[in-house]
């Protein structure tokens, strides 16, 4: 090796050295093979991802399923992406690369128990797109392939944060009992990665016949909230928000506690619209790609209200967190409908007295914690208003009418408030005077007489602050 650079200056832009230009690497058609088994791979735990956020009881890990969900499918977009880039028309990227691969991710789909449902996820399949996506880089020729070894690359960094996190939840929920019972289940995940050539396929097939197990009975979404034992009241609408939010009798600094609470409520939007997404079918990828990346924001919006009670050092489980907007709508209305009834709720955000209204209070209320989480949050709706129009809007000749069958569509959602209240499932106590005080607490200051006293619920008001004309 006699060449040299101008005056030894990084060879090939930095991507790597001449020696390793040289070297033999993986052809396109081997390329694409194995680009598409990750696609594969990625496309199916964004959609189990998805799929259990509603029925997962625990909060973080519906906040983690919402973000891990989120970064498959922007991988997902990206292979799509460099498919098309190497003479692939057609991509045949919705055929299943391998029944194995297929037996593998439905089984974890499938999976009964949360505990089951996370090691499938964070220690075997993760694991098994780490390992395929490394040996690409290994195998594949640096400077030929760079489009795909940068892919890689970046992918790389956030399904290791994905590994991370797993290792960290694992080693708090389960205990050695859990993982001597799920044995036998873990091996048919093994069996079936071995049955594949593993995930990128380049291994020696085992020749075994597999029986599924989770997966013999097909997977059903369940479309009823689930929360853990810190929501102890999810029926609770007691405390009317908006109502409060937007008196002008009421000042900007408890306005604050009501706008943590709205944005830590926010956790049933994902719960709500993993349903549209796991229950729509044969829409563009980028339908999928657009609302999982608004499922995410909205859990990104309810962490924001998680983080603003611990600044005030209020303890959120005070605040009656209900899930009856998502369980409503899940069980009431279809797919389209409850697109429908978001879209309009999206619309209604956008006017001054939305989020606008909401970002004005928080920069009055000289909590800087309050004024930034509202300037994003009108961001993200504003992005979530052209997801509305790009996918729902188009479904319509006259946007008016949109806007329209959405506010119908809620209409005719029946909150039990009364017969939640006679089976005991809630008395919607009203919440706020003791959260109101712990906060006054904080502040320093006396509980103003005029904000303790509220007691507005939902019972005849909406969240838009529309009258409800039935209640069941």
């Amino acid at each position: 090796m006699n060449y040299a650079t101008y005056k030894n200056l990084p060879a090939l832009g930095g991507l790597c050295s001449m020696e390793a230009a040289m070297k033999p690497g993986l052809s396109v058609e081997e390329c694409v093979g194995r680009l598409k088994r990750y696609h594969y791979a990625l496309k199916r735990l964004s959609q189990i991802f998805i799929a259990r956020i509603t029925a997962e009881p625990i909060y973080e890990l519906k906040s983690a399923f919402s973000l891990h969900g989120h970064y498959c499918a922007e991988h997902v977009t990206e292979l799509r992406r460099r498919v098309g880039e190497m003479r692939e028309p057609p991509l045949g990227l919705e055929a299943v690369p391998d029944a194995h691969l297929e037996l593998f991710f439905d089984e974890i789909l499938s999976a009964p128990t949360t505990e089951e449902l996370l090691f499938g996820l964070y220690e075997k399949a993760i694991p098994a797109v780490v390992r395929g996506m490394e040996r690409h880089r290994k195998d594949t020729n640096p400077l030929a392939d760079a489009p795909s070894v940068r892919l890689c690359r970046f992918a790389l960094l956030e399904l290791q944060d994905m590994i991370a996190f797993g290792k960290q939840a694992l080693a708090q929920l389960v205990t050695p009992e859990i993982r001597a019972k799920c044995s036998n289940w873990l091996q048919l995940l093994d069996d079936a990665l071995a049955a594949a050539g593993d995930l990128d396929g380049i291994e020696p097939k085992l020749d075994k016949l597999l029986q599924p197990q989770h997966s013999a009975k097909p997977y059903k979404y369940e479309g009823f909230p689930k929360r853990d034992e810190r929501f102890p009241d999810p029926y609770n609408m007691g405390v009317n928000a908006e109502v409060f939010l937007y008196d002008d009798k009421f000042p900007a600094e408890p306005k604050t506690l009501m706008m943590f609470y709205k944005r830590l409520r926010e956790i049933d939007v994902p719960e709500m619209m993993a349903s549209i997404i796991t229950e729509t079918e044969g829409k563009p990828w980028s339908y999928y790609r657009d609302l999982i990346r608004q499922l995410w924001d909205e859990a990104r919006h309810a962490m924001m209200g998680e983080v603003g009670f611990a600044n005030l050092g209020v303890d959120w489980r005070k605040v009656m967190v209900n899930f009856t907007w998502s369980m409503a709508l899940n069980t009431q209305l279809k797919p389209i409908e409850r697109h429908a009834v978001l879209y309009f709720i999206e619309q209604g955000l956008m006017p001054r007295n939305g989020k606008r209204f909401e970002w004005e209070v928080g920069q009055a209320s000289k909590n800087p914690l309050a004024a930034l989480f509202q300037d994003y949050d009108w961001a993200d709706e504003v992005l979530h208003a052209r997801i509305g129009r790009d996918w729902y809007l188009k479904e319509f000749d006259d946007p008016k009418k949109a806007v329209q069958y959405g506010d119908e569509c809620w209409s005719r959602v029946l909150m039990g408030w009364e017969e939640w209240k006679k089976k005991g499932l809630t008395q919607h106590r009203n919440w706020w005077p003791e959260v109101y005080k712990e906060a006054c607490k904080r502040w320093r200051t006396e509980p103003d007489p005029k904000v303790l006293s509220y007691n507005t619920t939902y019972q005849q008001v909406r969240a838009d602050l529309k009258n409800i004309s039935v209640s069941a």
